[in-house]
């Protein structure tokens, strides 16, 4: 604990004395190497640890890392923690959770609410494609995040026809000779399962 606390002393001592206004990915660099001068050099604070320090104590902080969700205000927590795609099936409920929370903003008018979850449906297809690209994850791992990333890319291209298309993707002879026996058998053969408002929480 005092490790936490003094290592978030020093960014806001390095934020203080660089006298800086907003954060942007240039000023919280420079707070990093800052740092990496005053502690360990092989292991200075990510940007992302840095950014919610300044956020944290009131600064303005205009950097979003593409691993972490955007920030979402208390009565929007419908939406924490529902980003995650071990697998096929947790990405299905993960798009599912984020649709239904997308129409009823929508619906309801609250284009924030709304904006916020495309931008979660963005930070999942981002994320789904730096793992499909990434050499330390298993090549079947790989491949299904590729699968993914598309997921997300047709729901941001199309979110009316994306449920349609998805039913219509679980059946082609492709996704069923790569993915056999990682989704479920009631996904794969069950019509009514991709109606958009059976989402299971």
């Amino acid at each position: 604990m005092a490790e936490r606390v003094s290592r978030k002393r020093l960014i806001l001592d390095c934020w203080r004395e660089q006298r800086l206004e907003t954060a942007g990915f240039r000023e919280l660099r420079r707070i990093q190497n800052d740092l990496r001068q005053r502690i360990a050099p092989s292991r200075p604070p990510s940007l992302s640890y840095i950014s919610a320090v300044l956020r944290e104590a009131g600064a303005r902080v205009d950097y979003e890392d593409r691993y972490a969700d955007p920030a979402i205000p208390e009565r929007y927590r419908r939406l924490e923690g529902v980003l995650h795609f071990h697998d096929l099936r947790a990405a299905e409920d993960a798009i599912r959770a984020l649709d239904a929370a997308w129409r009823d903003y929508r619906a309801a008018s609250d284009r924030e609410g709304a904006e916020l979850a495309r931008k979660l449906m963005l930070r999942g297809r981002q994320r789904a494609e730096s793992l499909a690209a990434s050499l330390r994850v298993d090549p079947a791992k790989r491949r299904e995040k590729r699968e993914v990333a598309s997921w997300f890319a047709v729901w941001l291209e199309s979110p009316d026809l994306f449920f349609d298309w998805l039913e219509l993707r679980k059946r082609s002879d492709e996704f069923r000779e790569h993915f056999a026996g990682t989704a479920t058998e009631q996904a794969l053969a069950s019509p009514g399962s991709v109606d958009a408002g059976d989402h299971k929480p």
